[in-house]
């Protein structure tokens, strides 16, 4: 745990990508081999199970530090972080034991079992046989709350440089759900080990969302122009006559779209195509709520299969007989792509339509009317473009259609977490229905750290009620909310629930009565109905 929180600390303690990147490269250079492994599921976001409740973490510290609960309570809210505040008000470490972060991880692993005198007991004598530092990193993975403050390319391009290998061959490698109890750094990175994984998906190609005119881009012809679909982005795999099917979040989602299994034996092996996966009927796409009656099913009934019958729409074909093809420029990928959704008589892949514009001004025209096309926008990659790993500038950018918006009135706020616990950051807001205020959404980005202090000390002035951590305020301010959907929904009062909501700007040249009514958003429901 020494050289692993030496790590953290390094990484924490620097906003620069070289020093963080090189934190980890000496780390892999001289931690103990057994850890190493460990070390990269975590850096790449696994965090461990919690295995105790943070209300149990709260008594037992309190009571090591003889502290009354209410004044350990009230230090963490300033501390803003658990596991920090835990870590600071322990005593002086009262015995040494070197612990190696599979130790604490297979630790971990043990309490889940163990009763709660039995997991305390544990607990507080790892807390006293190790120093603070160690303690704050220990804290904050048995909270669950672990965040290295890398990206998961960081990591990629660290692994890389201390194996001397391309960082798109780290990349595959790191692919798919993989266990550091049944790996080691040698089966995942070394060699071309990870091309016995007939499983593994490549990394998925990201766009950025275009930032510029799109005159900027140049002449129009050197540019494919797809509509930006809602589903789950995802890439299907036939090898060794297994079909596999990966979400872009790296989850394997063969058994939840049995709809594809026969795609076993009408693709060649050797086939990966990318592309998005949504529900589709009557010739076109239905709303991503379809979808997630599909998404949190373990089993999948007929009828849902019915209701929610879905496609892949394919705009591209990385692999095909074998043969990785991502250094190939797009349009010869898309040749080999239409033949492959040609030849397929089931209707289950549907080739991605090129559409056709003559200038960049009725590119833009489409854009904005976008929702009416069943789309969310534009995606524009090059022609000439190879298939690249991670979200890249330059050859594929997503190009949205601006998002829909609500004027609502904050009704009730609460605490945020981690260095906001101590900051009302998470908001719930309201329209009208006649003369009464009904919530219709929550959100909790979109404002600048100036707004939310300016807020919160509001928030704390003009209190009308607390529920727990939640307080209700004066429904006198007004901000407008963007959001990409909107599909009704029984479960909430407002008969609405919206896709992304987030914060577009305080309406401080609004008053409460201003804001939009409940029937707005039933007309913006009407109007988006497929």
């Amino acid at each position: 745990m020494k050289a692993f929180t030496a790590m953290f600390t390094a990484i924490d303690q620097t906003t620069k990508t070289n020093q963080k990147i090189q934190a980890m490269v000496d780390y892999f250079t001289h931690a103990e081999e057994q850890d190493k492994i460990f070390a990269v599921s975590i850096l790449i976001g696994n965090k461990p199970k919690r295995p105790v409740k943070t209300t149990e973490l709260k008594e037992w510290a309190a009571q090591v530090a003889e502290l009354p609960l209410w004044l350990f309570e009230e230090s963490y809210h300033i501390v803003g972080d658990l596991a920090e505040a835990i870590a600071l008000i322990l005593p002086p470490q009262q015995k040494a034991h070197q612990f190696t972060l599979k130790d604490t991880l297979a630790f971990l692993v043990r309490l889940t079992d163990l009763t709660s005198e039995e997991k305390k007991a544990l607990i507080i004598d790892y807390w006293m046989s190790t120093p603070v530092d160690e303690r704050f990193v220990f804290n904050k993975l048995i909270t669950g709350n672990f965040r290295m403050g890398v990206s998961r390319q960081l990591v990629i391009k660290a692994l890389a440089k201390y194996f001397d290998q391309e960082q798109t061959s780290v990349a595959h490698k790191l692919m798919g759900k993989w266990d550091p109890y049944e790996e080691t750094m040698q089966s995942m990175f070394a060699g071309e080990s990870h091309l016995n994984k007939n499983y593994l998906p490549y990394p998925f190609f990201l766009a950025y969302q275009l930032d510029s005119e799109p005159e900027t881009l140049g002449d129009i012809n050197e540019w494919c122009i797809e509509k930006k679909l809602d589903g789950i982005r995802g890439q299907i795999i036939v090898r060794n006559n297994e079909i596999f099917v990966w979400s872009r979040g790296e989850e394997l989602l063969t058994n939840k779209f049995p709809e594809f299994n026969s795609l076993q034996t009408s693709l060649p092996n050797g086939t990966v195509i990318d592309g998005e996966i949504i529900p589709w009927k009557d010739g076109h796409p239905l709303p991503f709520q379809v979808m997630q009656t599909r998404i949190g099913r373990k089993n999948i009934s007929p009828k849902y299969l019915k209701e929610a019958p879905l496609v892949m729409v394919c705009f591209d074909v990385l692999e095909s007989e074998g043969e990785d093809l991502r250094s190939k420029p797009l349009m010869e990928r898309r040749e080999i792509l239409k033949d492959l959704v040609s030849k397929h008589t089931e209707k289950k892949l549907l080739l991605s339509e090129a559409m056709d514009f003559n200038n960049w001004q009725e590119v833009a025209d489409f854009r904005v009317n976008a929702r009416d096309y069943h789309c969310e926008g534009l995606m524009l990659k090059r022609n000439t473009s190879p298939y690249e790993t991670g979200r890249r500038r330059g050859n594929w950018w997503k190009w949205k259609t601006d998002p829909m918006t609500v004027d609502g009135v904050l009704l009730y706020a609460q605490s945020g977490h981690g260095r906001r616990a101590n900051l009302f950051t998470d908001y719930t807001f309201a329209v009208w229905d006649g003369d009464v205020l009904v919530p219709f959404a929550k959100a909790y980005s979109g404002l600048t750290d100036k707004e939310i202090n300016v807020l919160d000390n509001w928030i704390k002035r003009n209190t009308l009620d607390k529920f727990g951590p939640v307080r209700s305020v004066k429904p006198e301010y007004v901000f407008e909310i963007a959001f990409e959907g909107i599909n009704s929904s029984p479960r909430h009062k407002s008969g609405v629930a919206l896709r992304f909501p987030r914060i577009l700007r305080w309406r401080k040249d609004k008053s409460a009565k201003d804001a939009n009514t409940k029937n707005d958003l039933l007309l913006l429901l009407e109007a988006h109905k497929p």
